[in-house]
């Protein structure tokens, strides 16, 4: 089961407060300010939303 679109409209970054998509690949969610950018993991099918578990995601503009 993936992450539902009513969870996804009402997750916020925990940072920043900006809305977060599901990566392509689905193994987290991307904050969507350009200026926070954190990667926060998804574990067993459940948003992991603290961010001391978040990574910076990298810009992969070529």
């Amino acid at each position: 089961m993936a992450i539902s679109p009513e969870l996804l409209e009402i997750l916020r970054c925990p940072s920043c407060k900006s809305e977060v998509k599901i990566k392509d690949d689905q193994s987290g969610l991307t904050c969507q300010n350009k200026e926070c950018a954190l990667v926060y993991p998804i574990r067993d099918e459940i948003p992991v939303m603290l961010v001391d578990e978040a990574s910076k995601e990298t810009a992969t503009d070529g």
